[in-house]
């Protein structure tokens, strides 16, 4: 396997709690859980709302970024963003909603400038295009 630049790595550990999940991504510690509703224990936000909330925290950086560089005075971003997975789609794609909450004091044009840049978040266009998952095991039975 050929790894040319590796952009975020995230180790997960499962230990015997049904779905509960401890993850690190560097110094920090977080965990993972499914709701009580499908035999979790609700220690944590599900795979599918972390996804979410990448989604939206990269949008909200983004906007702040360009914000800050065009000195356009917006105190609070809010970005929503919910999920709905293609079996549950009419669609039949997986289809991410992201609603943004910037405020009145926008003008038209910046408010659709502003679309156009959150459409242009690094985790929106990596969700955008096509991905693959690879998966291997860390051991076989000849390495123990």
């Amino acid at each position: 396997m050929s790894i040319t630049k590796i952009t975020a790595t995230v180790e997960a550990t499962n230990i015997g709690d049904v779905f509960t999940t401890q993850m690190k991504v560097g110094d920090h510690i977080t965990v993972a859980d499914e709701p009580l509703t499908i035999g979790g224990k609700d220690a944590g936000p599900s795979p599918a709302e972390y996804l979410c909330m990448a989604l939206a925290s990269c949008t909200a950086i983004t906007l702040r970024m360009y914000l800050k560089r065009k000195d356009w005075k917006v105190e609070q971003i809010k970005v929503n963003v919910s999920l709905v997975k293609a079996a549950d789609a009419a669609s039949g794609v997986n289809t991410f909603y992201c609603r943004l909450d910037l405020g009145n004091d926008l003008t038209e044009e910046q408010r659709t400038k502003l679309i156009q840049i959150a459409d242009a978040c690094p985790l929106h266009r990596l969700l955008g295009t096509p991905s693959e998952v690879v998966t291997e095991m860390a051991h076989t039975i000849a390495d123990v």
